[in-house]
């Protein structure tokens, strides 16, 4: 629909560890200049299940990650073609945590990589 149709925008899941649109919907979505909101970014709780006990990692100080849910939305935020991300959270804390991740650096390509990368190393 997406090659076919002069959309304004196209909502679906991203996330660290579903990356499934970089193949493909992201960078037509970048081409063609569709909006993207990124829907599911941490999964449905398997990142926070699997990031429990761990410490971020040292590239999450060059973005000024300070949570898990910061690193995996400036992670997302970082693709050039994300648009706008949806964490869905009724939870005041959460909300004011996942609002922070668009504060400060948002990660360059490079650090976009060092951060895949720590996260798959643990």
């Amino acid at each position: 629909m997406l090659r076919a149709e002069p959309l304004d925008f196209v909502q679906f899941a991203y996330s660290i560890d579903v990356r499934e649109a970089e193949k493909t919907l992201l960078p037509l979505a970048y081409d063609k200049g569709v909006a993207t909101l990124i829907n599911k970014p941490f999964g449905t709780g398997g990142l926070f299940r699997a990031a429990k006990g761990r410490a971020l990692p040292p590239v999450a100080a060059e973005t000024g990650a300070a949570s898990w849910a910061q690193f995996f939305l400036k992670f997302i935020l970082g693709h050039r073609a994300v648009t706008c991300v949806i964490p869905a959270t009724g939870n005041p804390v959460h909300a004011r945590d996942n609002f922070a991740a668009g504060q400060g650096l948002i990660p360059d390509e490079a650090q976009r990589a060092r951060m895949l990368a720590a996260w798959q190393a643990a």
